[in-house]
């Protein structure tokens, strides 16, 4: 029998372009979003937005010292706005929610507990990413760092700088409800596949499955569309993203299982190394105070059972 994921029953996870880009919301609204017609529902199980304002309310600004003159950190400050490379597409990790206009999940929060950190306030700019332009963003400094399921490998990290991992999930593979007869890889040959343009998953289904076509779209929203509508037999891509979906839409399930693994990094520009060791150093902090696990509960936990995962080794 087809084992599957649907809302809370679900296996947990594996333990993971510039001047055109649309900026969704203002600095000084501290969540940086709007409302955006048709956006989607937010996912499943409403996440503890609550529990999260308390984190974000009780998250200590940097001391001076870390943050020395002509350090990058001390120009976020001193900008008053910290500009996220992002999304408002990804369930659980960072999704526009409607009723309220405001963006929620795991990366969401994360980028608002940063600029907290750096500024003294959770004020940021979203600007939206795609898997492929967030190279180019960071490179040409329109963003500050990307936070938005970002998955390392040694080709990226010879264009930007990661920190982290702070999170790791695997691939997995959505489904319509009512399929059948797809468990694995293995079942996707000869099948249409979509997933998301510049993104892991698609050059793991080009190498493991080679009879597959690949159907690429920029967001998850799109491809989450292309397979509801029956125009791909399957939507592979990072599972908690998966999961996300299918808490959102009762039409979808996700097999049980991932592939290998997707370490999520905070990307950052390259000629700015200094960065990348402040925000490794805070990473460490968020982890070891038990702000990264109460994050985690809630946001991935409310569609993930079972206990708080022990999070990533940092650099």
């Amino acid at each position: 029998m087809l084992s599957t994921v649907r809302g809370r029953r679900r296996a947990p996870l594996a333990a993971a372009a510039a001047a055109a880009a649309l900026v969704l919301a203002s600095a000084c609204s501290g969540s940086s979003d709007t409302v955006v017609p048709g956006a989607p529902a937010a996912a499943g199980k409403k996440a503890g937005t609550s529990a999260i304002d308390r984190l974000i309310a009780d998250e200590k600004p940097a001391s001076a010292s870390l943050m020395p003159a002509g350090s990058t950190a001390a120009k976020i400050k001193e900008a008053g706005t910290l500009v996220v490379g992002g999304t408002q597409t990804a369930a659980l990790f960072s999704q526009l929610d409607p009723t309220t206009g405001k963006v929620e999940g795991f990366d969401a929060a994360l980028s608002r507990l940063l600029a907290k950190y750096i500024i003294g306030k959770p004020d940021t700019k979203l600007v939206n990413v795609t898997a492929a332009t967030r190279e180019a963003l960071l490179k040409n400094h329109s963003v500050d760092a990307v936070i938005a399921t970002y998955t390392i490998t040694d080709e990226r990290a010879k264009a930007v700088n990661f920190a982290g991992p702070y999170y790791v999930d695997g691939l997995g593979i959505q489904l319509r409800e009512d399929q059948k007869g797809i468990a694995s890889l293995d079942d996707l040959k000869g099948r249409t596949v979509t997933t998301q343009s510049g993104s892991t998953a698609a050059a793991v289904v080009e190498e493991r499955v080679p009879s597959a076509k690949i159907q690429l779209f920029d967001t998850n929203t799109e491809c989450l569309q292309a397979l509801r509508q029956g125009r791909a037999d399957a939507y592979v891509l990072d599972q908690g993203v998966l999961a996300g979906n299918a808490g959102t839409h009762p039409d979808v399930k996700v097999v049980a299982g991932t592939y290998g693994e997707q370490p999520y990094g905070i990307g950052l520009p390259l000629d700015r190394p200094d960065f990348k060791t402040f925000v490794n150093d805070w990473l460490r902090k968020i982890e070891a105070d038990g702000t990264w696990a109460t994050l985690w509960k809630n946001t991935i936990g409310t569609q993930v059972p079972g206990p708080v995962p022990t999070p990533p080794a940092i650099g």
